[in-house]
């Protein structure tokens, strides 16, 4: 007859009962709002940019000029606004739909510097709605970005939507560039309107990709 080993069973008191489900329902909790997260950043980048747009237009401060770009000021500035031929020093965020950052000048650790016609056209058009001083968000559409070829080998899906969070530090005079072409240098990730990873990609006239 085999010998049965006696552990003793404490009954769980009650606050450690109550301390217990606590437990478990914060761990619940915890992983429905990661599931949560992640489902909502998988929908965020699948949404066609013209439908998150079109939603986005009807928030209270979000301004749609006739190119479709969207802006809202977020502090606004005083001054001249930046002509094509100036160059403009600014801080900057760019971020996807599902609010992930891909490149900023913080990651750089000091404010970019370009050609006002030197990026993507809807930062063209961006720059001169502002002043110095200012910080305007904006919402870019795939048509004003880098359209169906996306950029910096991925970190920009094609026909992204951009979100940029831009404060003009200043605008200075335009330097004579090489052949009409050409960005200058120490521009952290953002030569020619690229993201972390595309330095030395030529750009188009209108600050596109050259395929």
């Amino acid at each position: 007859m085999s010998e049965v080993t006696a552990v003793p069973l404490r009954p769980i008191a009650k606050g450690s009962l109550t301390k217990l489900w606590l437990g478990i329902g914060l761990l619940l909790a915890v992983g429905a709002g990661a599931a949560y997260w992640s489902t909502w950043k998988q929908v965020a980048m699948a949404q066609p940019a013209s439908e998150f747009l079109a939603g986005n237009a009807r928030k209270g401060g979000v301004v749609t000029t006739a190119s479709g770009l969207q802006y809202e000021v977020l502090k606004p500035g005083t001054g001249p606004h930046p002509k094509p031929s100036d160059e403009v020093v600014f801080n900057y965020e760019g971020k996807l739909a599902n609010g992930e950052a891909f490149d900023s000048s913080a990651m750089h650790g000091s404010p970019a510097q370009l050609p006002v016609t030197g990026i993507i056209p809807g930062l063209v058009e961006g720059f001169q709605l502002m002043q110095p001083g200012a910080k305007y968000r904006f919402w870019i559409s795939p048509e004003l970005g880098y359209g169906p070829a996306g950029a910096g080998q991925g970190v920009i899906p094609p026909n992204a939507l951009l979100i940029f969070d831009i404060e003009l530090v200043a605008i200075r005079p335009g330097r004579p560039q090489i052949g009409g072409m050409g960005m200058p240098g120490g521009m952290g990730g953002m030569p020619g309107g690229m993201p972390s990873g595309m330095e030395g990609m030529p750009v188009g006239p209108e600050g596109a990709p050259v395929q």
